[in-house]
């Protein structure tokens, strides 16, 4: 009895040692995504007031929760009853991953039209600043539901040849993480330059090092910000390409001579602005169809 006892905590240090593997493993694959979901939470939770900063991001960390309470379930029975959808949502997210990066090159060349910022001043009243705080953490929880349906599908294909015994804690660690840890991120991020001034504040000589400190802070914040916009926008592109790559069979070995990063990347970018002009093209064609459907 003894052994057979032994046998069940061997079986289970096994299982734990191959989910710590495979853990490892999707990660790798999608950090690209969570660079990407790192950036663009950083992004949409900074510009409010300093009080209201970690109340919005705790609502958006709320829905992201929920969206993986959704989301994991569903993967789960896909890869189990239809594993063919998996691949499929995997290529339909590649192309949305695409063209994101693609637009985003895009825009950084030709800039969006100037248009009215939004302001979370003094100049707002309550109920607009809450309205706008509503917009704000809604949008960011669809955007969060978008990327976590891939981050989850991503991590899924790397254990899809495995049982759900290991498919579901470790899909579920991501997922986790994908929270948790992106989230945990931002909110130091965010508060960079609030605890700059309080530093700055504190101390009674500008030369000090905690002044220093405050300031280095306090000057950090956006450019960590856009670094983290860059990173995230190259690693869409990777991530997409390297999708494509390994679920298209007409991408098998397509670029021999070059490494496979170079190649995902060439893949991400391509089919990134094909989708990107195609997009354009049916926005174009709606816009000019759209003065006769007016005149009828």
């Amino acid at each position: 009895m003894a052994s057979g006892f032994f046998a069940i905590l061997d079986d289970i240090a096994a299982l734990m040692d191959d989910v710590a593997v495979m853990s490892k493993v999707a990660a790798k694959k999608t950090a690209g995504i969570l660079g990407d979901d790192l950036a663009v939470n950083a992004e949409k939770a900074s510009g409010f007031v300093s009080s209201r900063e970690i109340p919005v991001l705790w609502s958006i960390t709320k829905g992201s929760l929920l969206n993986k309470l959704i989301i994991l379930p569903v993967a789960f029975l896909l890869s189990a009853f239809l594993p063919v959808a998996v691949t499929i949502i995997l290529v339909l997210g590649g192309l949305y991953l695409a063209y994101e990066g693609a637009e985003k090159i895009y825009h950084f060349f030709v800039p969006y039209p100037d248009s009215k910022k939004e302001e979370l001043k003094n100049t707002q009243t309550e109920s607009e600043i809450i309205a706008l705080e509503k917009e704000r953490i809604n949008s960011a929880i669809l955007t969060d539901f978008i990327l976590s349906v891939e981050i989850v599908i991503i991590a899924l294909g790397t254990v899809s040849d495995k049982g759900l015994s290991i498919q579901i804690p470790v899909v579920t660690i991501i997922a986790l993480i994908a929270t948790v840890g992106v989230y945990g991120i931002v909110a130091l991020i965010v508060r960079m330059d609030d605890t700059g001034v309080k530093l700055i504040n504190q101390s009674s000589n500008e030369n000090s090092f905690k002044a220093k400190l405050g300031h280095v802070l306090v000057n950090a914040l956006p450019k960590v910000i856009k670094s983290l916009s860059v990173i995230g926008t190259l690693a869409l592109l990777l991530v997409s390409g390297g999708i494509f790559s390994h679920n298209v069979d007409v991408f098998h070995g397509l670029f021999p001579v070059l490494p496979a990063i170079v190649t995902e990347f060439i893949l991400g970018l391509g089919i990134g602005f094909i989708c990107l002009l195609l997009v354009k093209l049916v926005l174009k064609l709606k816009n000019n169809l759209s003065p006769d459907k007016t005149k009828d």
